[in-house]
């Protein structure tokens, strides 16, 4: 199963929910999608989802899953990181009023330069992307404290200096 998480905060990722429903539709992707679509409000057509899961079937859907696409929310993807399942993350971008600004992007290039996730950049083949995930072996994930405040440094370093 493929597991999307978009979160929990007030902003839509129609963007990716629409994909995922012309990947199944023209046969591209036949496993079972589940999504948790939060605020979106493009409601997927040939997949299961909810708005908001609470934290057990949270859990037990990333339990179940053998790939997660989430936004670049970083809860979310240390959540998978976590489980040991691979992740593509799909990044919100402003221009599209999918956030206020670019920093789930440069989440997004922190995590993928560590090399614990797949990023599909705007103009990236998801499902390329896709396949890619089921073949590459990403680095694992051990939850250090150091490491997710070296993370956080780096992001605010990048925004101070552009």
């Amino acid at each position: 199963m493929i597991f999307v998480i978009l979160g929990t905060q007030k902003f839509q990722l129609n963007r990716l929910l629409t994909l995922l429903d012309q990947y199944i539709e023209e046969e591209k992707i036949q496993e079972e999608v589940f999504a948790q679509i939060g605020y979106s409000t493009y409601e997927p057509k040939h997949y299961s989802y909810v708005r908001f899961l609470d934290k057990k079937d949270y859990d037990q859907k990333i339990m179940e899953s053998d790939i997660i696409i989430s936004h670049a929310g970083v809860g979310s993807i240390l959540n998978a990181k976590a489980a040991k399942k691979p992740i593509v993350i799909f990044p919100r971008l402003s221009k599209y009023k999918e956030h206020v600004d670019d920093h789930q992007l440069e989440v997004a290039k922190e995590f993928v330069q560590k090399k614990y996730v797949l990023c599909c950049y705007e103009h990236d083949d998801l499902y390329e992307i896709l396949v890619k995930s089921k073949l590459e072996k990403l680095e694992s994930y051990q939850p250090q404290e150091n490491l997710m405040i070296e993370l956080i440094q780096n992001f605010f370093n990048k925004v101070d200096e552009g």
